[in-house]
């Protein structure tokens, strides 16, 4: 039997790398041993497309004949690194103001990995809301696809409004039900 049966359903450990191009990645366990694949038919399901490298999982994983996979996905935490800090637009403004924006719901107009950036929309609103990578990282995604749908936190940048916290919208779903 693996120690990743039934007696230890939660595995913790941070993503080695995720590639959303080729829909798999890996994740090293904090317990050690084989790296564990991470299918993105599994993110899906947790309501995501990415993940970000470094970013701290939750996840329930199990020994196949090919190594370790996991299959389900519990909790993502973004990557705690000190190098990416806020963006410029962001510098100075207060958390309690990022806090105090409601978390709206958004799609994906879309977005370009290479370049950084990309756009989004809220419901029922026509005004472009501009989504930066290291947003997305901080926030434990590492890329979004058009029509994806997300949760935004909205903020008056130097150029416009802009994302300043993205989520999945099914995490937030969840959350928010999780609380009745």
């Amino acid at each position: 039997m693996s120690d990743l049966d039934n007696t230890t359903p939660v595995v913790s450990g941070t993503v080695k790398w995720f590639d959303p191009a080729k829909g798999f990645g890996f994740v090293v366990s904090d317990d050690g041993g084989a790296d564990i694949l991470l299918h993105v038919n599994v993110l899906r399901n947790y309501g995501q497309s990415s993940i970000a490298d470094g970013a701290r999982v939750e996840i329930t994983a199990h020994e196949t004949s090919r190594g370790v996979q996991a299959t389900q996905v519990h909790a993502i935490h973004p990557p705690q690194t000190g190098q990416s800090g806020p963006l410029e637009e962001i510098v100075g403004v207060d958390p309690a103001i990022v806090n105090a924006a409601p978390i709206e719901p958004a799609r994906v107009k879309w977005f370009d990995k290479s370049k950084g950036f990309g756009f989004a929309n809220v419901f029922g609103k026509s005004a472009d809301i501009f989504l930066h990578v290291e947003v997305l990282r901080q926030s434990g995604l590492s890329d979004v696809q058009p029509g994806e749908a997300l949760a935004l936190r909205v903020i008056a940048g130097e150029r416009g409004k802009m994302a300043a916290e993205v989520y999945a919208w099914e995490t937030v779903i969840l959350s928010d039900s999780d609380a009745e």
